[in-house]
């Protein structure tokens, strides 16, 4: 938990709701000033409510900041949670991420995964842990009147306003548009939510019936609407070991395969055949000295 009023409010409801059974977590990534001192309040509130807590520093690497980050504080979370023997891990994710998220994915023209908000259960990345969104039917006024009530101060990250990000430029429109109901916002992307499990069902019986192996490679024999099709694609590249594309190149496939012309994507090469596409690596370029 990270102090701030959502992690806060979070703690309360929960240590109101199971007392004596929960403990917290401070991911402390080192990016910037105070989060040590961040963390050192949530531990003293934590100690007055008699709550384990533990301050779990990481390092994030470069590359994508926020991408790092996330990756280092999942596996720091999974890592604490296993030394402990914890059942689950919760979030303070609310309505209005999920309202934010769902309209800054619109904005980038996202297809029906980006598009799906998260779920009340899920699981910790890279792990078989389970993780526990309860706040999704809650309002951010909301969690913030419940710090206020208790006597606590939440701790403001500054990036929360500033508008060279996406979400904060989003936020702050909502807060403009009285007009927009964020509540019915959340609701649609958790339909998106579940219309993205369907797909991911489907694709999962595509892939057992029309895919096979051959020679260097295998064999799709299309049959499902396009959405699935391009799930089966994605995971036919991951398969033959390329990194999962974005759902802009692997439209770009589709079409390709569809208008009968082969396409390439990474180190791969798809092919329409007369039995189906088939995918296999792109043969390997001779030098001049082996000519």
């Amino acid at each position: 938990m990270s102090g701030g009023p959502d992690s806060l409010a979070l703690l309360l409801l929960a240590h109101a709701a199971r007392p004596g059974e929960i403990e917290a977590a401070t991911v402390d990534h080192g990016l910037r000033s105070g989060s040590a001192d961040e963390a050192a309040v949530v531990a003293r509130i934590c100690a007055a409510l008699g709550i384990p807590h533990e301050t779990l520093t990481v390092e994030v690497g470069p590359g994508n900041l926020q991408s790092e980050a996330r990756a280092a504080r999942y596996a720091a979370m999974a890592d604490w949670m296993e030394r402990r023997g914890l059942a689950a891990l919760a979030t303070g994710h609310h309505a209005d991420d999920q309202a934010e998220t769902l309209l800054m994915r619109l904005n980038r023209a996202s297809g029906v995964a980006g598009l799906a908000g998260v779920r009340a259960r899920g699981v910790l990345p890279g792990t078989r842990l389970p993780l526990l969104r309860p706040l999704l039917d809650w309002r951010h006024a909301e969690l913030q009147s419940i710090v206020t009530e208790a006597g606590l101060e939440a701790a403001q990250d500054p990036s929360n306003e500033a508008e060279r990000f996406d979400r904060v430029r989003i936020r702050k429109a909502l807060a403009e548009a009285d007009w927009l109901d964020v509540p019915a916002l959340a609701a649609s992307a958790a339909h998106l939510a579940e219309a993205d499990a369907a797909i991911d069902w489907a694709a999962g019986r595509e892939w057992a019936e029309r895919v096979e192996r051959q020679p260097g490679g295998l064999l799709y024999r299309p049959q499902a609407p396009r959405a699935v099709a391009l799930r089966v694609i994605g995971r036919i590249i991951a398969e033959l070991g390329e990194e999962a594309p974005r759902g802009s190149a692997l439209a770009r496939v589709f079409d390709s395969l569809l208008a009968r012309q082969p396409a390439s994507i990474g180190e791969l090469v798809a092919r329409p055949m007369p039995g189906g596409w088939s995918f296999t690596a792109a043969p390997q370029r001779r030098s001049a000295g082996d000519q």
